[in-house]
């Protein structure tokens, strides 16, 4: 009987067992004969026996790969070289059934007196189960690191998001599904005893559209998660063509090989389920199916504060949008659009209005206004101040009193809340506006040839702060709307832009109001498109475009009327050439020089002589012997004076020419103004002429 033997029969660990566990044996190498010695347990690390073993280094080595081997071989060489004392290596040595061993080495060099190298003694050990363990621990921490990284970007990109809509798009969106680890997505959400799939992502899921609203029943694996509040794990794909036969078809379609059905509960409330794609996974370890249901966990929190946060908003809105003038009233002389847009930021709603206002004589009110604040008190005062400043406009005061009356309103509600507004009554057979303004935006008025102007309308303090510091002063301001004329008002959330100058955005609107049609409907919804567009929808807007139906007279007597403000050159210039034009696409081009000059002196004396811009208006006198007619008209009382100048004198002959180039002129009152008008002519016009000059 062996030692081995009795050591077995007694229940101990023989030799040749403790040897097998430890394998750690020791060498020593003579440098001089070039023979080494390597005991029992050395040789069982290079899986040698004693009878395997000639004494030679490289019979230790012979199974090494040969890479393997030129990398041991220049460790040893260059420690000799060198002048170290040790050196260490690790290296695999293949074993009979193509496994490798991995070797540790830890040598110390014995050297003579002369530094020359004559011994290598160390030890050699089996290290292939730390290396095994280290590789199996290395993939679990990257398996985890992957995990934990899919937590946290899903986690991050979710926590931005606010509607249901963000929600989906964070899911959806660039790198959505990466963030999620699977190639494919589906999310459904429960409504009214359906299941609603209200997003699809990846690789030809569009398939699946005839499952976008389907009764909540078992019927597909969806339903059957959301129905049973258990995940259901697909590691063979066309399986589910089997279980669900009315899948069957599309599975087919589909370019995946697993998939997993999750529940989306949130505080024991089922809101709907989400499906994961995957094209290379064919089963689920309990990590995976553990990182599966947190990423459920995450979506369905995520969706409850977002359903949450729509209703809310729905809500707001609703109440808000009751605060608001249901109808615009129909209008003569003109036409009114009106656009309100609310800001998506916040589960908060502003108090910006507008409103249109019916007063006697034919005359109509129009207000935009903001009050302060982004809640739903701010929106109940809204309501409460646009009715209040409806009935005192409706009671015929003039704009200033509106204004008063109505900041004293506003201060009464002892709210510590502030409103800004512009308010203007509209005499749309004149063109008439009585504007106030109380620490609002002026309007914008785009002129028949599409210049825009905006005027310099005084202003008072905002409604509610007048009365607190006593100075109801709101001085108005007169405006002259031509035919054909367009007046824009608005709240600052149309032209302000976070960390940018508010003069850029109303630069931006000057250019969008230029740029667009002329009609108030199609140009509020171009304003709408290029400004919500470039600014967001930050802030809440609300905005009102007027304009003045324009009077093109008829066929037979051509019509165009143009404002031009005072001090603006070029405004004097562009005048005189749209005459000039107007003539000659009339077909009277003889008259064209002289109505040229006459509407330059006309336009100077106004302008020099008077305060505020000018309304000129062409037209052709239908008689059988046609004349043109210019007329500009100023809101000075002061009539022309003639006089007559000097040989040096630079003015005064305008009157003059006025007699030696009209066939007549005169002046007549209009309103608070005058009219200065003169008539040139007469002039034969072909048949054919149109109202349009063609």
């Amino acid at each position: 009987m062996t030692d081995d033997d009795r050591h077995a029969r007694n229940g101990e660990i023989g030799p040749a067992e403790w040897l097998a566990m430890n394998r750690t044996g020791s060498f020593d190498w003579d440098l001089d004969t070039g023979t080494i010695d390597v005991d029992e347990s050395g040789l069982l690390v290079f899986g040698l026996t004693p009878a395997d073993h000639d004494g030679r280094p490289v019979s230790l080595v012979a199974r090494l790969a040969p890479e393997e081997r030129s990398r041991l071989e220049e460790v040893v060489r260059k420690a000799v070289r060198s002048g170290a004392v040790s050196y260490t290596a690790h290296f695999p040595i293949p074993q009979a059934d193509g496994s490798p061993h991995w070797t540790h080495v830890q040598a110390r060099i014995l050297r003579s007196p002369d530094g020359r190298a004559r011994r290598i003694v160390g030890i050699v050990r089996d290290t292939t189960a730390e290396v095994t363990n280290f590789a199996f621990v290395q993939e679990l921490e990257k398996r985890r690191e992957v995990q934990t990284s899919i937590v946290e970007r899903t986690t991050n990109a979710l926590s931005r998001a606010v509607t249901v809509d963000d929600v989906t798009a964070a899911l959806t969106g660039p790198g959505g599904l990466a963030r999620l680890g699977a190639d494919g997505l589906a999310l459904g959400l429960v409504e009214n005893g359906s299941l609603n799939v209200i997003a699809l992502s990846g690789d030809s899921l569009d398939v699946l559209n005839d499952f976008r609203t389907r009764r909540l029943d078992r019927g597909l694996p969806l339903a059957e998660a959301v129905l049973s509040g258990r995940p259901r794990f697909v590691p063979s794909f066309p399986t589910l063509g089997r279980d669900f036969p009315e899948l069957a078809p599309y599975v087919e379609r589909l370019p995946f090989r697993a998939a997993c059905y999750l529940p989306l509960v949130a505080q024991a409330r089922s809101l709907g389920g989400m499906a994961l794609f995957y094209r290379g996974r064919t089963a689920f370890n309990p990590d995976e199916r553990n990182l599966a249901l947190g990423l459920a966990a995450i979506v369905a929190q995520s969706l409850q504060r977002a359903i949450l946060f729509d209703e809310e908003r729905e809500l707001a809105t609703g109440l808000q949008s009751t605060m608001l003038p249901r109808r615009i009233p129909q209008i003569t002389g003109g036409e009114i659009a009106v656009r309100y847009h609310a800001a998506w930021s916040g589960r908060q709603v502003g108090g910006d209005w507008y409103d249109v206002i019916a007063l006697p004589r034919g005359r109509v009110g129009i207000v935009v206004g903001d009050v302060q604040g982004h809640d739903t008190h701010a929106a109940a005062i809204m309501g409460q101040l646009r009715i209040a400043l409806r009935a005192y406009a409706g009671e015929g005061h003039a704009p200033s009193t509106v204004l008063a009356r109505a900041s004293r309103f506003l201060a009464e509600l002892d709210t510590n809340r502030f409103a800004t507004c512009t308010y203007a009554q509209v005499d749309l057979a004149s063109g008439t506006l009585r504007a106030v303004r109380a620490g609002h935006l002026g309007p914008m008025i785009r002129h028949t040839d599409g210049r825009v102007g905006q005027p310099k309308l005084r202003g008072g303090l905002p409604l509610g702060l007048a009365t607190v510091f006593g100075d109801e002063e709101f001085p108005e301001t007169r405006l002259d709307l031509v035919p054909g004329e367009t007046l824009v008002l608005c709240t600052d959330g149309l032209v302000e832009q976070p960390d940018s100058d508010i003069d850029v955005g109303l630069a931006a609107l000057s250019e969008a109001i230029s740029s667009g049609p002329p009609q108030a409907e199609a140009l509020a919804d171009h304003l709408s498109e290029r400004l919500w567009e470039r600014w967001g929808s930050g802030d809440d807007v609300a905005l009102l475009v007027l304009r003045r139906s324009p009077d093109p007279g008829t066929p037979r007597a051509p019509r165009i009327h143009q404002y031009i403000h005072q001090a603006d050159p070029q405004g004097l210039s562009d005048a005189r050439a749209a005459v000039g034009q107007a003539l000659r696409d009339w077909g009277m081009p003889e008259l064209s020089d002289d109505a040229e000059l006459l509407t330059g002196e006309l336009l100077v004396n106004v302008l020099l002589h008077t305060e505020g811009g000018a309304v000129l208006t062409l037209e052709v006198l239908p008689e059988p012997v046609r004349r043109v007619r210019l007329s500009v008209q100023d809101r000075s009382s002061a009539w022309p004076r003639r006089r007559t100048p000097g040989e040096a004198a630079t003015s005064g002959r305008g009157l003059l020419l006025l007699d030696a180039l009209a066939s007549r002129w005169g002046v007549e009152p209009r309103g608070e103004g005058k009219a200065v008008w003169c008539e040139i002519g007469p002039a034969t016009v072909p048949a054919d002429v149109t109202a349009n000059g063609t």
